[in-house]
């Protein structure tokens, strides 16, 4: 998805590509994007996304997208669906190359079978405690299962009987015979199948009591899919001794190559998938779509779009180290994007009633669409004698350098003419309901003779604004690394995160505005119509303010 024009940006991963393909190791490559059906996506794997998506695009070569459903008591099928519509939406088609570890069931203890045929896997009746006290330490070796060295024969009937579902869970698992004293734990005899009755998995159904372990089934599904760089993070790297070993053992096609990058770790949010099913399921936010959290559903609902995202995947580069990336990152590729594509429109978050006494006819105002873009046109906006303005527009004894409307003050209305205020009305309580101005008519599209006039505010037409209601949402949490030095990350949630504002006010073009369109609120921020609007109710996100507020409160 890079634009043709630039050069793609270089990276140690790329480089091994460009070496293996010079080298004639491979004459194509093969990359997967293989996700557990077990969360939502979120932005750390919009990264992969784009990284062997973008690989296998830049050379030519294929990308799969593979579910690896090891686990069945954590997978649905609606994981299932809101994967592959956020791959889809971010861009990338993985054409007939859809794919589950699950289709690889039989295959998979066919292998398992083979091992333990070598002597390199044997069933072992050690229950989770006592394996972990077999295990040993990082500074000290394990010990051997009393049940290691059963032979070929016990093995292979044992095996088959764990299938038939003789055994019930916990009671005995299928270990690889590797090396207990090995200073990688990962290889201390892993296990590599465990049994689950009564569980009902999305595609193979009650078929199976038998599970393969992750760390098995990922090696061996590459290798089946002859995949030649198989890219993860770097929690991964004392996984890839075990990674070889299993493809090295059983009779596989192929031989991938694992290359380990650093996951992304993002300022003001948490990308553990433990912690944000909790957010879900504790009801801190409400979804896993919530345009608070940093699924690649929230940022979508919340008017992020698949170019920013790629983009800021593609700014913040593929390393071997691990590093926290600035939030800012992430909302100024969203602002760059929308700054070119959205339109302009003009709403009043918190109105406030002016009335032009000089002003008696409805009048029609000609406006940009975009001021940058002669290509979008323009559009008429309806102009009368009540009009709404932003509370915060006014200011009855305004602070040092304020240019907005005072008593006895001028500004001009965007699009139309220069006013100024007159009177204040106010209710019973001294609160300002109203207030009474009168409009320049001189001053249309033009400067008013012998007075300057520096502020400039927005507006819409009391007659015929749409009302509706605005949610202004922020960063999830009020700090950078929630969760950091042992605190409780949830501690940390942001309470204005989100601020609904209802009775907002909006220029009558908006009226109909359809699901996912994307619209600059002038002076305000970028806005995307959500899911939950309707024609009588219109609900806008906030997207992205104009500026980056958090980085001048910190500054």
């Amino acid at each position: 998805m890079t634009d043709a024009a630039e050069p793609p940006r270089t990276n140690f991963i790329r480089q091994i590509i460009e070496a293996d393909l010079a080298s004639g190791k491979h004459d194509r490559i093969a990359t997967r994007f293989p996700p557990e059906p077990n969360g939502y996506l979120h932005i750390g794997h919009a990264k992969s996304i784009v990284l062997n998506f973008g690989l296998a695009q830049s050379f030519g070569g294929t990308c799969n997208l593979r579910f690896d459903d090891t686990n069945p008591l954590k997978e649905n099928m609606e994981f299932v669906e809101s994967i592959k519509e956020d791959v889809r939406w971010l861009g990338f088609d993985w054409e007939d190359r859809l794919y589950f570890a699950s289709d690889y069931f039989e295959r998979l203890y066919g292998f398992a079978v083979e091992l333990i045929e070598k002597g390199l896997a044997y069933v072992c009746e050690l229950n989770a405690e006592e394996m972990r006290a077999y295990r040993g330490t990082l500074t000290e070796p394990g010990k051997d299962s009393p049940y290691r060295d059963r032979s070929v024969e016990e093995n292979l009937d044992l095996f088959k009987r764990m299938r038939a579902g003789e055994f019930p869970d916990g009671s005995r698992t299928l270990r690889a015979r590797i090396d207990m004293a090995s200073p990688n734990i990962n290889l201390r005899d892993p296990v590599l199948y465990r049994i689950k009755h009564g569980v009902v998995h999305h595609q193979t159904g009650s078929a199976w009591c038998l599970y393969p372990t992750y760390d098995y089934t990922h090696p061996i599904s590459d290798a089946l899919e002859g995949i030649t760089h198989s890219l993860c993070t770097l929690e991964f790297e004392d996984h890839r001794p075990l990674y070889d070993w299993c493809v090295a053992n059983v009779s596989v096609p192929s031989k991938p190559r694992q290359i380990e990058f650093s996951r992304l770790n993002l300022e003001y949010t948490v990308m553990s998938k433990r912690r944000l099913t909790d957010l879900v399921g504790e009801g801190h936010v409400q979804g896993w779509d919530d345009p608070r959290m940093p699924t690649i559903a929230g940022l979508r609902r919340r008017g992020y779009t698949p170019a920013s995202i790629r983009e800021f995947c593609e700014r913040i580069g593929v390393t071997k180290s691990d590093n926290l990336v600035e939030m800012a990152l992430l909302e100024s590729a969203i602002r760059e994007d929308l700054d070119a594509k959205a339109p302009r429109r003009m709403a009043v978050l918190r109105p406030l009633k002016v009335v032009l006494t000089n002003v008696s006819e409805n009048q029609q105002m000609e406006a940009s669409n975009h001021p940058k873009d002669a290509a979008m046109g323009t559009r008429s906006i309806p102009f009368g004698r009540e009009i709404y303005i932003d509370r915060t527009d006014f200011e009855e004894q305004p602070p040092k350098g304020f240019k907005r409307l005072i008593p006895g003050g001028e500004v001009r209305l965007r699009n139309a003419y220069v006013i100024r205020c007159d009177e204040v009305v106010k209710d019973d309580t001294g609160e300002i309901v109203e207030l009474r101005a009168s409009a320049d008519l001189d001053t249309l599209g033009k400067n008013p003779e012998g007075r300057k006039v520096k502020g400039v505010i927005h507006w819409v037409s009391a007659e015929h604004a749409v009302s509706a209601e605005i949610r202004l949402y922020d960063r999830l949490f009020g700090v950078a690394t929630p969760g950091a030095g042992g605190a409780d990350y949830r501690e940390a949630i942001n309470p204005d995160a989100l601020r609904v504002l209802t009775g907002c006010m909006l220029e009558p073009a908006l009226r109909g505005a359809e699901t996912g369109e994307r619209f600059q609120f002038e002076r305000e921020g970028y806005f995307v119509v959500d899911p939950d609007s309707t024609p009588e109710h219109p609900v806008f996100n906030l997207t992205v303010g104009l500026r980056d507020t958090w980085g001048k409160s910190r500054s």
